[in-house]
């Protein structure tokens, strides 16, 4: 499944386009269909380092911008423990799925 995805993506015309962060421009070359998605990403790092603007008075723009990293190094360290208990409960589940299979076959309900 991801291989095609990673080889639909490969396969995709390329663009560059320039996202503002922190009142600095940089480009950024992507494929096409991630480009809403690395817009909405921009805007969520502008409106944090906003909020952390307003929050802690006195500091200065790269501050803002380490404090928006580490808060979002954790969302996503929080988000990939989520994504190993999902993992392990759709393994767990296929197992009980094969258990039951195994079990309505050997009573020939199935």
């Amino acid at each position: 499944m991801y291989s095609s995805i990673n080889q639909r993506i490969m396969n995709e015309k390329k663009i560059t386009i320039r996202i503002k962060i922190a009142d600095r421009y940089y480009p950024i070359t992507i494929v096409h269909s991630e480009e809403e998605t690395f817009r909405a990403i921009s805007k969520q790092i502008n409106d944090l380092i906003l909020q952390l603007s307003q929050r802690y008075v006195g500091y200065d723009m790269q501050d803002f911008m380490v404090l928006a990293l580490l808060q979002i190094s954790m969302m996503k360290q929080r988000n990939m423990g989520s994504e190993k208990e999902k993992e392990l409960i759709i393994k767990k589940l296929e197992q009980l799925d094969k258990v039951l299979e195994d079990f309505l076959v050997e009573e020939q309900v199935l």
